[in-house]
């Protein structure tokens, strides 16, 4: 088996909850010693529960199994000088740290970029926060969490019924996604070093990330002053681009183009919806979504919904159903592509979990190495930081 990517990269992870673990959990993936830096009382997630793994005292919370795989545990006080010691001597081994304080938290623990960069200059220290360390008061100093950032962001102005309230998503994506853009900044910013010999600060936004998802809707207000409109699980520039009631439940359909609306229209037996004026072109259906989507309503209850996704894909016309999250999980596409991965826990067992989406053929998705316990590896580390520094663990 050939050597994962992040194979000889430490990284020093003092994040928790979310977006930070998230981030770390990726780099454990693609092969990274990920040392979890976890205060007396352990991270937050612990307790975020129920639901529960287990029973009694060796339990532990999913949200917190969900996010913490292939790490290690080392309990440190960083109030206590003799263990801030240790962490300073832990980032002197390092390459990379990433944490998740609220910003000014860091500067006052003496662990911000400054302090530790100054013992290690080669370290990419990734700092996320709600709104960034940059940036106009009192914003650089709330805590960010997701549904706040989400709100902010605009998406929720665009998700849900078009008459009613504003919808968050439903998985934590201001979250998530700031875990995912801040492994593509390690990444760039290891390269970075490879090139340059020097290591950097980077700082992640979940403000920013969430910008960066709104994509062509920001760019139709910016370039075009257009603010876009909440249209449900319609599509502001292209038409049909809906979820629709078949006879047994919904299925989404993505026609994207005239040549595909043809072959929708031959599929669903109604060839005169292409040389009717209102719907010829993309942008004539745009401009009468809702006397084209009445026509579609009649039609698409007519048949199940796996007789239309065998149906429309046999045509080439993009098609699928609305999964349930346990449908999603046990997809026989998901279980092919081995997109579920199995870690063995010391305490619970077998444990499933989504394996990384980073998919390298030939390489395994997700590491072996359970989440940790709390302080699991604490006699380890702390052995081996009590070691000749020069040693390898």
């Amino acid at each position: 088996m050939s050597e994962l990517p992040l194979s000889g990269i430490r990284v020093l992870d003092l994040s928790r909850i979310l977006a930070g673990p998230y981030c770390t959990m990726q780099l454990a993936d693609l092969g990274a010693d990920v040392i979890k830096v976890e205060p007396p009382g352990g991270d937050d997630t612990r307790r975020f529960a129920p639901p529960w793994a287990g029973e009694g005292e060796a339990r532990e919370a999913t949200y917190y199994l969900a996010v913490n795989r292939g790490k290690r545990s080392v309990v440190l006080d960083l109030k206590d000088p003799r263990d801030l010691e240790l962490l300073y001597r832990l980032a002197r081994r390092s390459d990379v740290v990433v944490e998740n304080f609220r910003p000014g938290v860091t500067a006052r623990l003496k662990i911000d970029a400054e302090h530790l960069r100054r013992i290690n200059p080669r370290l990419v220290y990734v700092s996320i926060s709600g709104f960034g360390a940059v940036g106009v008061p009192p914003w650089t100093s709330r805590p960010g969490y997701d549904l706040v950032v989400q709100g902010m962001g605009g998406l929720p102005s665009l998700t849900g019924p078009e008459e009613g309230a504003p919808y968050k998503v439903g998985a934590s994506i201001a979250d998530v996604c700031a875990g995912m853009a801040a492994t593509q900044a390690v990444l760039a910013a290891l390269y970075r070093r490879e090139r340059t010999g020097e290591g950097v600060e980077v700082d992640i936004s979940m403000m920013d990330v969430q910008l960066s998802l709104l994509a062509y809707h920001a760019s139709a207000y910016l370039m075009a002053g257009e603010a876009p409109e909440r249209l449900g699980n319609r599509h502001p520039s292209v038409h049909p681009y809906s979820t629709y009631r078949a006879a047994d439940g919904w299925i989404n359909v993505a026609v994207g183009n005239d040549a595909l609306f043809e072959r929708f229209a031959a599929a669903c037996e109604r060839p005169e919806w292409v040389t009717d004026p209102r719907f010829r072109t993309n942008p004539d259906r745009v401009r009468h979504r809702s006397e084209l989507d009445r026509e579609i309503d009649a039609v698409l209850p007519r048949r199940t919904v796996s007789e239309w996704v065998e149906r429309f894909g046999e045509a080439g016309i993009p098609a699928g159903p609305v999964l349930t999250v346990p449908e999603a999980l046990d997809h026989p596409q998901t279980r092919a592509r081995g997109s579920i991965a199995v870690t063995r826990h010391p305490d619970l067992g077998p444990l499933p979990m989504v394996a990384s989406p980073l998919f390298f053929p030939g390489l395994p998705r997700a590491a072996s190495r359970p989440p940790p316990r709390q302080d699991e590896h604490g006699a380890e580390i702390r052995a081996w930081l009590a070691a000749d520094e020069t040693a390898g663990p």
